[in-house]
């Protein structure tokens, strides 16, 4: 029912992006894999999200327009089938990760029973783990993957330059155990070795240096091309050695590429092999596991009896597909799985009580939501009146009221582990009174705003604590939900004269485990397409270009902290708060993950 909607859509939709035919892939092959769609930022990294599947009644999609302005900067659009009803609705998810939610079919965690492979609860510790997917992988190639458990999965049987790493609280990287080297030599160039005695299966020999250079080089002409927009080619030294050569200078590379999905290393020959793509099948591994799916029920992975390299903690790992979350969530409960995302309903009931012999993971804090207000409107264009506004808002009171005290308060875009991350406000606190004083020297009174935010429980909620807060020091909040096509558009110039009437707003971005993605959409050429609060600083423009460029980590900070400051001068931003992606799993199994939540079941370790 959900891929016959889908396919419906691209049929009736004009407004569906053309991105839906990327790569030689059919339309409905697109809608088969939840709609998959793309945008290039500033330097034309190229972002995948796609639709998720609430219930068996319930289709979210969401459309990010493969269009540009002529700054080269995103446009988007979105559409959704609620109900069998086509309206506006859709759930804006970074998996830049792109962790996919495809969310149907089962209704009770009783129809996940005890798969084959999955065992009783006793089964993690004799050696298997037991996971969850939202719904079977369908592009195991990194050039035209959707994301999420693909990632996962090429992260067991790919080799991978870098990967995650936490250094004094904040997201980094490291070598993997496929180089001995890895290093920048300048700015734009970056120095590898791999480890001797990597070895493809199947037959395809040592895994070279030619390998690195072939698939870095083939993603530029693919899907996930963005990422690899920096980068000019690959110079091979040797047989295990040579050079990423970056067409421009740019310091976040081997974090955002190199550690992701993208930047997995393919067998150059049985890529070439198999007609230069593939979907469900890798045509060569070399990683510590194989892969064996089994559609619609579950993936196995299994030793690879060609890997020398280190053994994981774990001999085999059982990933069974569960449609909606609530059944894997009762699943986890009854023993059958040691591991499972949970959403922040769920999340807010286990830290008040937990089920029996489990923890709580956060994966990551990748997304920043804000209340924003138009400078160049009337009613706001006096730096006094925003600022009051400032100093009304309870943002506290936000994190109780919608979100359980489930998410972490935000001091501005720069999301936690992140390089720049702030750790208060600097312009403003929650001060009432001070809001009065403001407006009154402002000579404004009876101010009357209209407060716009997505149609969705949440936003909503906030929406009513920003009304009562306001409503105490004599602002008259007016809330318009929005269905999410118009509100996604309602910045835009190209899209209307919407902006010209917007006042206040609720926000939310995702973003990358790099601060520079965040605060790209803030500079002057932004204005009208995605800075939508409508100021321009020399000093913040200046700043942006100089951290892509910048090396050092501490002048790297420095500049982001700075650009976090510029922003909240103008009096334009509430900062309110960093949802999770969050994880239950047995006690005694730490997890690894990516920052936006995908999990490397390599790199799990028991107690």
């Amino acid at each position: 029912m959900a891929a016959e909607i889908l396919v419906e859509l691209l049929a009736v939709d004009t407004n569906l992006p053309a991105c839906f035919s990327n790569g030689g892939v059919e339309p409905a092959k697109k809608a088969k894999v939840f709609g998959q769609s793309c945008f290039h930022d500033s330097i034309s990294t190229l972002k995948h999200y796609q639709c998720q599947v609430a219930n068996a009644c319930e289709v979210d999609i969401f459309d990010q327009k493969c269009s540009t302005s002529s700054k080269g900067q995103p446009r988007h659009v979105s559409a959704q089938v609620r109900r069998s009803k086509i309206s506006r609705r859709f759930k804006m998810t970074f998996k830049g990760t792109s962790r996919r939610e495809f969310l149907a079919g089962t209704t009770a965690a009783g129809a996940l029973l005890l798969a084959p492979g999955l065992g009783g609860p006793a089964m993690a510790q004799s050696g298997g783990l037991r996971l969850r997917m939202p719904a079977d992988d369908e592009i195991l190639d990194p050039g035209y993957m959707v994301g999420g458990t693909e990632v996962s999965a090429q992260k067991q049987c790919l080799p991978f330059l870098a990967e995650y790493d936490t250094v004094d609280g904040e997201v980094s990287w490291r070598p993997t155990y496929y180089v001995t080297r890895l290093e920048h030599s300048d700015p734009t160039r970056i120095e590898f070795e791999l480890t001797e005695g990597l070895t493809w299966s199947d037959g395809y020999g040592p895994v070279k240096a030619s390998d690195v250079k072939f698939s870095f080089e083939r993603m530029k002409d693919t899907d996930w091309s963005g990422y690899f927009e920096a980068l000019d080619h690959v110079e091979v030294t040797g047989d295990r050695t040579g050079t990423i050569v970056l067409n421009t200078p740019f310091a976040p590379f081997i974090l955002v590429t190199l550690c992701h999905g993208p930047g997995a290393v393919l067998c150059e020959q049985a890529v070439k092999d198999v007609g230069g793509k593939f979907t469900t099948k890798f045509p060569a591994i070399c990683g510590p596991y194989r892969y064996e799916a089994v559609p619609g029920q579950r993936v196995t992975f299994t030793p690879n009896p060609d890997w020398t390299g280190p053994k994981p903690a774990v001999d085999s790992v059982v990933v069974q597909v569960v449609g909606e979350e609530k059944a894997a969530n009762l699943a986890f409960e009854a023993g059958e799985l040691d591991c499972t995302d949970i959403g922040t309903d769920t999340l807010a009931r286990y830290q008040k009580t937990p089920p029996e012999g489990a923890e709580i993971n956060i994966a990551g804090e990748l997304r920043y939501m804000w209340m924003g207000m138009n400078t160049e409107h009337p009613k706001l264009e006096d730096i006094k009146v925003r600022q009051a506004i400032q100093h009304a808002v309870d943002v506290d009171s936000i994190l109780a009221g919608a979100y359980s005290n489930t998410t972490r308060k935000s001091n501005g875009i720069i999301c936690p582990g992140l390089l720049g991350q702030r750790d208060a406000t600097k312009s403003y606190s929650y001060d009432p009174q001070k809001a009065r004083d403001l407006l009154a020297e402002a000579g404004v009174a009876g101010l009357e705003l209209t407060l716009r935010c997505e149609n969705v429980q949440d936003r909503l909620l906030t929406a009513q604590i920003i009304q009562a807060n306001l409503a105490a020091v004599g602002i008259i909040a007016n809330i318009m939900p929005m269905e999410d096509g118009a509100f996604w558009e309602m910045g835009s110039e190209e899209a209307g004269d919407v902006w010209k009437d917007l006042e206040i707003w609720i926000m939310q971005f995702f973003t990358t485990p790099d601060p520079y993605e965040a605060t790209q959409w803030f500079v002057s050429n932004q204005v009208g397409i995605w800075n939508w609060e409508r100021w321009t600083n020399e000093e913040y423009d200046r700043l942006y270009a100089e951290g892509i460029a910048e090396q050092d980590l501490e002048k790297r900070k420095s500049i982001y902290l700075r650009m976090q400051d510029i922003m909240e001068e103008t009096g334009a931003y509430v900062w309110i708060n960093h949802e999770p992606t969050a994880y239950v799993h047995r006690a005694g199994v730490t997890i690894s993950t990516a920052p936006s939540g995908e999990l490397d079941y390599r790199r799990f370790e028991f107690a």
